[in-house]
């Protein structure tokens, strides 16, 4: 129960990585509030956690829209009279996402850009506000590998798949941004640190697997479960002085 009470946003909660994160923040007795904007989901989700449902909310939410942002924080301030933690982890982009280099227009450069790293920009924005009045808070952002090292392109050879460019814009200005925020709530006790996964294994292309597992020390591929360590412990009191930190959790890849 090392997160007893604590009630802790999840975007893109109802993903791969956030529903994990939601159940993870569950079994450790934390109030877990998956804010996402797939509303459409919800009655399964909850069906499938219907164990937890006192600790379980399901709230529809745009990152990249103000007044999303802000019914929610009101909503869970009136409920709760606090927010502990913000997981920054949904990762909207528009319909041209994950073309080739050569293929990208500049519109959706910039949009992809504007919807991800700015509506991370403006949810850290708008709970900080939050946090600053409250007296306490917990930032966490979902980077990446590729976040920290250049796209090892070989990999994705005779694949359909790609590395696109924005996401290493994405992930790299994530971790970045997590420092300079750190820096510029001193004194606030609000702490924001990034959480980097490797390659989560999501029945990805065979070539692609081995290719990828080749450059791991041990599993290869991690699972959404690998991420759930290091979870807790940013979440909980224990890392109470770990503050603008970025923390890899990859089985070796970027070595």
């Amino acid at each position: 129960m090392r997160l007893k009470n604590k009630v802790v946003v999840i975007t893109g909660g109802l993903g791969l990585i956030g529903s994990n994160f939601a159940e993870t923040v569950l079994n450790a007795g934390g109030i877990a509030v998956v804010a996402d904007i797939n509303k459409t989901k919800f009655n399964a989700f909850y069906s499938r956690f219907s164990e937890y449902k006192q600790n379980l909310h399901c709230v529809e939410l745009d990152i990249t829209n103000n007044e999303s942002i802000e019914n929610l924080i009101n909503y869970l301030s009136k409920k709760y009279g606090k927010i502990d933690a913000l997981v920054n982890n949904a990762y909207p982009h528009n319909k041209n996402y994950g073309r080739k280099l050569e293929n990208v227009e500049y519109a959706d450069f910039s949009d992809n850009i504007s919807m991800n790293l700015g509506g991370y920009f403006l949810m850290s924005k708008y709970f900080c506000n939050y946090f600053v009045k409250q007296g306490f808070g917990n930032i966490i952002n979902i980077s990446s590998i590729y976040g920290v090292i250049a796209p090892r392109f070989e990999i994705y050879d005779s694949t359909q798949m790609t590395m696109p460019i924005e996401y290493s814009v994405i992930k790299s200005g994530l971790i970045h941004m997590t420092k300079y925020m750190a820096k510029y709530f001193k004194g606030k006790n609000i702490r924001f640190n990034c959480i980097s996964p490797g390659g989560v294994f999501d029945n990805q292309d065979i070539k692609f697997v081995e290719k990828y597992n080749s450059f791991c020390l041990n599993k290869g591929m991690i699972s959404p479960q690998d991420l759930n360590g290091i979870l807790i412990f940013l979440l909980s009191d224990e890392s109470m002085f770990i503050n603008g930190q970025n923390i890899i959790v990859d089985d070796g890849f970027t070595l």
